[in-house]
């Protein structure tokens, strides 16, 4: 393979392929973590909290963004934490049949979330460097479906794979070790493929390093900070998912647990159906949805509608808990709900950071936006688990829907220009 023809590889070599590996550790780690330490008899108490830290690396980001910048290419750094999230894999598979699995999985997680937040400032800069402005437009529909693709692939393909080899092993340990096995080969196999299909952009290359360097990024920061309003901003970024950042982490468990302790009583593979993927099907669909709204309408008149709409259907979880039905299909229905409301309210919080983040340093400013979104869903989420374990499943879901509240009341305050958002038609 000659350079003429890396520096031009067709994008559709190589962008499903990135972004469907960019979607599956944050999925692992945020997602499969606390499936697999409910399955395996974690307190609710601990997996909140434990996993919940697991979203700091997301949070920090920013901080060590300049690095990738510095140290070698944007192709080099991709295809090196693919295979690192690849042996991060295998050492999860190896150590969960141990005594000691929780810490030393623990552990390899963190690892595995460094890895995968680097390979997002990674891919991203790649991505943009590798294609001409028509064609980041062009494929930006193409990443985030793919992206989406990952985490139905994540949420319900293997956790129904986990559910079906732990019928077939009879050792819930044994089957969470394939399913991490089977990962940890993909991945070795992604970083071998990316490392001869992806292209070779001339303007991939390490930042030269100067003296201004670490000035002129911390400039940047203070730019942000300087914001009008930054207050305001900094507390609508905290506080919109504030109800879902801890509805989310009990999600599972709820749908889990025996029905003795408020839970459904689903089985793992019920659960990869329902919620993994008719529930993410939903999601995905509220998600376009909510962005053809806001182009139609603009932020500011769809801000409202998309909020309520985002948080009312949390009451589907409440219900879920005071009926406890059986039916699989009327509790994927009924997630399903709850998962549409969700990915269209969604879409006006990412609006929003567009429009924060909007200026010269744009990128930069995302990405701090999105440390505070990661943030927003730490914090609340570390004491979730507790909070449940002292009032049950219940009255955790009527609190869910009193947690509403703050976002309102940062929705109230913040100001978003007429327009912005809408589709102008071209002359």
């Amino acid at each position: 393979m000659n350079d003429t023809t890396a520096a031009s590889r067709n994008p559709w070599a190589w962008i499903p392929t990135l972004y469907f590996g960019q979607g599956i550790p944050y999925v692992v780690v945020m997602t499969l973590s606390v499936i697999m330490y409910k399955n395996l008899e974690v307190s609710n108490t601990d997996i909140a909290l434990y996993t919940s830290w697991l979203y700091l690396p997301w949070v920090i980001k920013p901080l060590w963004s300049p690095l990738i910048e510095l140290f070698g290419t944007k192709r080099i750094w991709i295809t090196a934490l693919q295979f690192l999230v690849g042996v991060a894999l295998a050492m999860v598979a190896l150590t969960i049949p141990g005594p000691d699995y929780f810490r030393m999985t623990l552990a390899v997680f963190w690892l595995m979330a460094f890895a995968s937040a680097s390979h997002d400032i990674a891919a991203d800069g790649f991505y943009m460097l590798a294609l001409k402005t028509h064609e980041q437009a062009a494929f930006v529909g193409v990443r985030s479906t793919f992206y989406r693709l990952a985490n139905i692939g994540g949420q319900g393909g293997l956790v129904y794979l986990a559910g079906e080899l732990q019928e077939r092993t009879g050792s819930m340990k044994t089957a969470w070790s394939i399913v991490f096995f089977v990962l940890c080969a993909m991945f070795v196999a992604l970083a071998i493929y990316h490392q001869f299909m992806l292209p070779k952009p001339a303007l991939d290359q390490k930042t030269a390093r100067g003296d201004d360097t670490m000035a002129e990024f911390w400039r940047v920061f203070a730019r942000f900070f300087s914001k009008p309003g930054i207050w305001v901003i900094l507390g609508f970024l905290l506080l919109y998912r504030f109800p879902e950042a801890q509805l989310l982490k009990l999600a599972t468990p709820f749908l889990l647990d025996k029905p003795e302790l408020g839970g459904l009583g689903l089985s793992t593979k019920q659960v990869g159906i329902a919620y993994g993927t008719v529930g993410l099907i939903a999601l995905t669909l509220g998600g376009l949805l909510g962005g053809w709204v806001i182009s139609r309408v603009g932020l500011k008149r769809a801000l409202w509608p998309l909020i309520l709409i985002m948080h009312v259907p949390n009451a589907v979880f409440l219900l879920l808990a005071f009926a406890q039905p059986h039916n699989l299909w009327l509790v994927s229905t009924a997630l399903a709900v709850e998962q549409f409301g969700y990915g269209l309210g969604f879409t006006a919080y990412l609006m929003y950071m567009i429009m924060v983040a909007d200026g010269p340093h744009k990128t930069a400013h995302y990405a701090i936006c999105t440390g505070f979104m990661a943030l927003g869903m730490m914090l609340p989420g570390m004491w979730s688990g507790w909070l449940q374990s002292q009032i049950g499943y219940l009255w955790f879901f009527a609190w869910v829907l009193i947690a509403t509240l703050p976002s309102f009341a940062m929705a109230a305050l913040i100001k978003v220009p007429e327009g912005f958002g809408k589709k102008v038609a071209e002359s």
